[in-house]
Order: structure tokens, then C-alpha cells, then sequence
């Protein structure tokens, strides 16, 4: 069996850059970190999947600084991430790195923001930049970033960009990348076909490192489920374990914005220390909610799938899954956020009758089974089905199908025959509250009078 170095020195890196990761505190080489870097400092075409928090950024953070020339101030490295929470602290960790060096200088490229500073900035010049797909095209189409000099490109967590809807938009961009040198991919899951077709157009013979099978994930991380009878159920188990869970920081996850924000405003009145975060929060607040977490300012968040990519909190060592993900990758960049570095952290999942079949996908995806809780202080009626099929699936419940990472498959919806609609139970359409006690997205409008 071959021993890995995991010393830094072991590398081909200049003094300064050896120096500066001493002074951060970095001893030794991650496994991806010792597994990537002799492929990266090679300048060979790289994909690359481990687990979030095993420290991918640093590692190519590091191969792309390596190259750069300090007098030529023109964009020599281009990092394209999903979110902008991730392209903001990917950009900081390169900052951190590129101390070794004398005015490299690193740039942001998001949305949310005005174009006009951005601009400003790009005149002056930049090694780096750091940014998303749809931020980094205006700039293109204005001319304000041009790419001639481009050495290296690398997509962070490619899959998540195509997930997004990006596939088109990274594949233009990957075009105007015609004199790179490298090309590296990396992500924490193995993204499906979709991510296989744009590795054979994208990456030229590239080396292939699977340090973490999507099963060994988040060892450090304790996951369990809560059965809970509905929606007001749930919210009363997660007062329950907001009150009497020992943790630092801890987010609750949902799937939609109204639920984050309802699930917010309760806590607010409840006098929790809490933020919410989701896509229809302009970039001042969410980088203003991020923030106030780390510092502590805060010590709840609730957040859609935004804060799933990208978010590097110490001391965040509780995830809450109030609606269960949709997918196994989702899941596992959701938990991704608790048990980073080796620390400990505690991933649980509120499961109602609807979300047992999607939770029992997800266990098959990671070839886990889940721990089973029961808090007896808020325990429901429902424990899960009466009757399981071997795949762990209740029986007797409609199949929907599913892919091989748990994602439901989408399939027409049939239109209620008129004899059904006609049996419907009357309701009040001024109601501003539903059968679960949750409120509507929208409250009805009421039907116009007969004409007499």
C-alpha cells in the first residue's frame, strides 16, 4: 500500500506560501488535500468528490495561487460556485492563502448587487476572481471581464450548479475559457449523468479522486428522525428541541421561503436569537444573517437549500430537517453544514406520514438507516407505517417513482373528475386558516354574487 505525504513541505509550494499556512494553523495535508495537490501542482484536469468540510477549497485554493503572476494584473484563475454564499467564503479562504504572496489581489463576482463597483474594481485589475455563473456573464456581455489571460478554471460544487438550472450557462462561460490551462472540478456528491456529460465536454483527460463514497459521509454526525403527526406538530418539536438540545448554533431547514419565514417569525416571538435565509432576501440581509451567526449574534438559523452550499459556521452543531430534502445529495449537503473538521454534530429529520417514503429513498441512496427517536414530551400518534416493503417503503402507499438519488421523478397530475369536485366538502373562502392550522400562501379572493 502507498503512504500519502501529508506534510505540506513534502510539496513543490515557495517558502512564503509554506510560511503562511504554517501561520494559519494549517499542520497537515486533509486526504483530499494530499491526494489532490501533487495532481494540481502538475497542472492536470482534476475531478474531485469528498465530503463538505474536508477542506477541497483550500486544496485548490492553493494549486491555483501557485501558478499566478503577481505583475500581471489580469484574471489568471476563475472559480465559478452556485450560490453566493459560497462564492463569499470560498473568495475569503483564497484572501487567506494569497497572503504568502505580494498583492495578489482576489475578487468577488455576485448578484444581489450593483454592477457599477464591480465594474470599478475589475479596472483596476484582479488575479482572482471568484464568483456566479449569472453575475460572471454580465460582465462578459459589458466587457468589463475579459478572460484572455484565464490559466485556470475550476466549478465548485458542479452539481449544485446544475441542479440550479446553470448547465447552459456554465457551458457558455467554460467557452470563453479558450487559453486555460486546468481545468478542476470538485464537488461532495457524484451529481448523475448530468455531471458525467459535462465532465467529457468541459475537462480534458482529467485525473479522477473519490476520497469519500457518498455512505461514508458525515461520520462524525449523529442522524436521526422524529415521527410527528402534521405540520403544527412538528413545530412543537422543534420548540421542544430548540429549548432542551445542547448546541452552539444550529439551523432549521425547510423547503420553501413562506415555511422559513413562518418558522422564523414563531421563534422571533418566542424570544429566540434567530435569522432567516432564503432567496428572496436581498444580499445586504443575507450576508448581514450569516454573519450575525458566526459572531454569535445570532444562534438560530432558518434557511431554504441557499444556505446549504457554502456555509462554514464554527460552532454550528445542530441541523434541523424540518421538511425533509428532496433528494440524497440535498440531504447531504444540508447535514454537511454540523460535524465539519472531525467536530461532532447531530443531523434530525421531522418526518410526517407524507415524508416516510422520501425519507426511506434517501436511506437507501446512502446505504444508512437513520436512529430513531422518541421524545416523549411531545410524542404523536403517528410512528411510522404499520407495514414496510423490503425497500423500507410504507405499503400500501400510491408509488411515486424515484431516481437513484432519491429525487422524485415528476409525472403528470390528473385532473379531478367532475363527480369528485362535486363531492368536495364546502369550504369558507374568507378561512385564513387551513384544516392543519397553517396559513395559506395566499388568502382567497371571494366569489362574486349570483346575479339575482
Amino acid at each position: 500500500m502507498t503512504t500519502i505525504a501529508t506534510a505540506f513541505n513534502t510539496l513543490p509550494l515557495s517558502a512564503a506560501m509554506l510560511a503562511n499556512l504554517d501561520s494559519l494553523g494549517y499542520v497537515e495535508m486533509t486526504q483530499i488535500q494530499a491526494q489532490s495537490l501533487p495532481v494540481i501542482l502538475k497542472g492536470l484536469d482534476l475531478i474531485a468528490q469528498a465530503k463538505t468540510g474536508s477542506g477541497k477549497t483550500a486544496a485548490f485554493g492553493i494549486g491555483l495561487l501557485n501558478p499566478i503572476n503577481p505583475r500581471y494584473f489580469g484574471c489568471q484563475a476563475l472559480v465559478m460556485c452556485p450560490t453566493r454564499e459560497l462564492a463569499d467564503q470560498v473568495a475569503k479562504e483564497i484572501r487567506r492563502l494569497a497572503r504568502a504572496e505580494d498583492n495578489i489581489k482576489v475578487l468577488t463576482l455576485c448578484g444581489g448587487v450593483s454592477l457599477g463597483p464591480q465594474i470599478a474594481s475589475l479596472e483596476h485589475g484582479a488575479h482572482v476572481i471568484v464568483g456566479t455563473p449569472g453575475r460572471i456573464q454580465q460582465h462578459l456581455r459589458k466587457g468589463s471581464l475579459v478572460l484572455d489571460g484565464l490559466n485556470t478554471l475550476i466549478l465548485d460544487e458542479a452539481d449544485r450548479m446544475l441542479d440550479m438550472g446553470f448547465a447552459d450557462d456554465v457551458q457558455r462561460l467554460v467557452g470563453e475559457c479558450v487559453n486555460r490551462q486546468q481545468t478542476m472540478l470538485f464537488s461532495a456528491t457524484t451529481g448523475g449523468s448530468t455531471l458525467r456529460d459535462m465532465v467529457a465536454k468541459v475537462l480534458n483527460n482529467p485525473e479522477h479522486l473519490q476520497v469519500n463514497n457518498v455512505s461514508d459521509l458525515n461520520e462524525t454526525t449523529r442522524q436521526q428522525i422524529v415521527t410527528a403527526d402534521h405540520n403544527v406538530h412538528k413545530e412543537q418539536i422543534l420548540n421542544w428541541l430548540l429549548a432542551n438540545e445542547t448546541y452552539q448554533k444550529a439551523i432549521v431547514f425547510t423547503n420553501t421561503r413562506a415555511a422559513a419565514d413562518r418558522i422564523y417569525g414563531r421563534l422571533v416571538a418566542q424570544e429566540y436569537k434567530a435569522f432567516v435565509l432564503h432567496g428572496e432576501k436581498d444580499q445586504k440581509d443575507r450576508k448581514l444573517a450569516i454573519d450575525r451567526l458566526k459572531a454569535g449574534g445570532v444562534k438560530i438559523l432558518v434557511a431554504t437549500d441557499v444556505a446549504a452550499r457554502g456555509l462554514d459556521v464554527d460552532g454550528l452543531d445542530l441541523v434541523i430537517n424540518f421538511d425533509m430534502p428532496r433528494s440524497g445529495d440535498e440531504y447531504v449537503h444540508r447535514i454537511g453544514r454540523t460535524g465539519r473538521a472531525g467536530n461532532d454534530g447531530l443531523a434530525i429529520s421531522l418526518i410526517c406520514h407524507g415524508d416516510w417514503n422520501l425519507m426511506s429513498s434517501i436511506e437507501r441512496y446512502l446505504k444508512q438507516s437513520f436512529e430513531r427517536r422518541t421524545i416523549k414530551e411531545v410524542k404523536g400518534t403517528y410512528t411510522g407505517p404499520k407495514k414496510v416493503k423490503a425497500s423500507g417503503k410504507a405499503v400500501g402507499v400510491k408509488k411515486k417513482k424515484t431516481d437513484a438519488k432519491g429525487d422524485k421523478k415528476k409525472t403528470g397530475a390528473k385532473s379531478p373528475t367532475k363527480r369528485k369536485i362535486a363531492n368536495r366538502p364546502k369550504t369558507d373562502n374568507l378561512s385564513l386558516v387551513s384544516k392543519d392550522g397553517m396559513a395559506p400562501l395566499k388568502r382567497r379572493k371571494p366569489e362574486a354574487p349570483a346575479a339575482e
